[in-house]
């Protein structure tokens, strides 16, 4: 390949201040937030506009280099991750909310527009975007749709895919197709729906129309406290149960609890196995009732201590506490390695028992912070990257937290999608007729496998190097198809 020829065409397309080529540079994005696993691009190019994104495909189709979209690189299943030797597009500069239709409840924005900034900018005007990763205050909307993101408030209100009304999006061939519209329901494929959560494997997305929510006319926060892990998890089936639907409903173990009260100072009991996060919204004579019969269920469950919180800034701490649980857990380990099996509701306990036994083989320790409501795990593995084979031990801890999820009715992923992380466990969770549907799927989308692969489907050669405390280790091949 003409390697100076295809820089030089990429630099004629961005511009030269908008493209990275220096080794050193391209150190900064060998990874997403599940850093297990990197990888180094040949060259990262930031576009501005779909047709900057157009020429780059066209770009990479000719010389038949793979294509990796990152938007703000916090995925946890490495779905941004760069196959060594591929391009990536950075969407940093393609920021910009393009439109809001409040009459319509719609806006209309660019895929590196963060979360957060979307709802901070509609807040005020009666609206919020529904959808609330805990990385919110830093992932991108293009990069939630592209794994089909959920959230804390997902339980009431839905998971990405149910807020995205229309997609712009670059084919592999170079041409740009408009997916779904902008109103309730459009004739034909379900197109949109179809792309949603294909980690890049389809398409590169280059604007979307989301749906905005009114703001709820009341919220009421609540903390219950258990001594036993158990007892929390049935709490959570019994609320279901009794046929209440809270905004959210949130999960924290006393690993947990540990971490963040050294980190943030939320207000969680130090003395607590577990606390849930329990939040009711929608009008303000609704909420009564539910948190009367939600505090009775907890009652009932052996709850410790139960708690509402009285101001703004109250609830603004518990719920500080627990969007900020990943990073605390830094305090008690150097690394973690983080999942998101989802399974029943009615068998939150005996997986969380079985969680536990798993670690205990591999002699590491597992936290647990999640989406209980809908039964989303967040199962997370501590280990030392510098001790050497703790980093593979770990990858082997969680591929049997994985498994037990299965083995209980779950699937693999609840939101984080598979990305590098489970693409080995697909095969745990699908038989090969139904991974063969896929890959013909894919395949005829993508006839040259160029968009990022190594992810998502399983494949012989779908290996990444994986890292240890920061050099690199090759465990396999190449990966391009």
């Amino acid at each position: 390949m003409d390697s100076a020829g295809f820089i030089q065409k990429l630099t004629d397309a961005v511009g030269e201040e908008f493209i990275h080529t220096d080794p050193v540079a391209l150190r900064a994005y060998d990874c997403d937030g599940l850093t297990i696993y990197k990888g180094i691009p040949s060259a990262v190019v930031l576009p501005e506009s779909t047709e900057e994104v157009r020429r780059i495909v066209e770009i990479c189709r000719e010389y038949r280099v793979p294509l990796i979209a990152r938007g703000a690189g916090t995925g946890l299943s490495g779905g941004a991750t760069p196959l060594p030797g591929g391009v990536l597009i950075v969407f940093t500069r393609m920021n910009k909310i393009l439109e809001l239709d409040y009459e319509n409840r719609l806006a209309r924005v660019q895929p590196g527009v963060v979360n957060l900034h979307l709802t901070r900018e509609t807040l005020p005007h009666g609206f919020h975007y529904a959808p609330d990763p805990s990385s919110q205050a830093a992932c991108t909307i293009g990069g939630n749709a592209a794994e089909n993101s959920g959230g804390a408030h997902c339980l009431k209100y839905g998971m990405t895919t149910n807020h995205i009304m229309e997609m712009t999006v670059v084919l592999p061939s170079g041409e740009v197709a408009h997916l779904g519209a902008d109103g309730e329901d459009t004739p034909g494929l379900d197109l949109r729906g179809f792309f949603i959560g294909s980690e890049g494997t389809f398409a590169v997305i280059t604007e979307l129309t989301v749906r905005l929510t009114p703001n709820p006319e009341g919220v009421r926060t609540m903390l219950a406290c258990f001594t036993k892990v158990g007892d929390a998890c049935r709490t959570v089936s019994d609320v279901i149960a009794a046929g209440a639907v809270p905004a959210a409903m949130e999960l924290m173990d006393r690993y947990t609890i540990e971490a963040v009260e050294t980190v943030v100072q939320a207000g969680y009991p130090r003395d607590a196995e577990a606390v849930l996060l329990i939040e009711l919204d929608g009008l303000p004579s609704s909420i009564t009732p539910l948190e009367t019969l939600i505090r009775d269920i907890s009652e009932k469950n052996n709850s410790s201590s139960f708690r509402i919180a009285q101001t703004e800034e109250e609830r603004e701490g518990l719920w500080m506490g627990r969007k900020k649980a990943f990073g605390a857990f830094g305090v008690i380990a150097p690394s973690y390695y983080c999942l998101d099996g989802t399974v029943p509701r009615s068998k939150l306990a005996q997986v969380l028992e079985e969680f536990d036994e798993i670690a205990s083989r591999y002699d590491l320790r597992i936290t647990n912070v999640f989406h209980a409501g809908d039964g989303s795990l967040h199962p997370n593995v501590l280990f030392d990257d510098r001790v050497l084979g703790e980093t593979e031990r770990a990858i082997e801890c969680g591929a049997e937290v994985l498994r037990a999820c299965i083995r209980a009715g779950g699937v693999l992923s609840g939101e984080h999608g598979i990305g590098i992380e489970k693409i080995r466990e697909m095969k745990d969770q699908f038989d090969e007729p139904t991974l063969e549907i896929m890959e013909r799927v894919r395949d005829a989308i993508d006839e040259d496998g160029l968009m990022n692969p190594g992810k998502l489907i399983p494949d012989e050669e779908n290996v990444f190097p994986v890292a240890h405390s920061g050099a690199i280790a090759r465990m396999g091949g190449g990966m391009t198809k």
